[in-house]
């Protein structure tokens, strides 16, 4: 169960969609399927992101914990910055 209301959720799903897909793309190949080729946010709660990735051309569920809990709206977008910038490292030490 999530501890933020629809319309926080549908908020920050909405704009990770319209304004972050290669983040979420970054986000989903660094810390779950290297091989995904798109990404969109699906939902999240106070432990971690979901998303819907494209492997293979089949879509997958992937569900990424946050590196701590969310308990107020600004926690998700710390932890989703902190979730791309880990993915970042990631991906560029190969």
């Amino acid at each position: 169960m999530t501890a933020f209301g629809p319309e926080v959720v549908a908020a920050v799903l909405e704009h990770m969609n319209a304004d972050h897909r290669d983040d979420s793309l970054t986000i989903v190949q660094g810390h779950a399927v290297r091989r995904a080729t798109s990404a969109t946010m699906t939902g999240l709660d106070a432990d971690g992101g979901d998303w819907s990735a494209v492997v293979d051309g089949v879509p997958v569920p992937v569900r990424v914990p946050w590196t701590e809990r969310a308990v107020e709206r600004a926690d998700l977008r710390r932890e989703i910055v902190r979730l791309h910038d880990a993915a970042r490292e990631q991906l560029d030490a190969g």
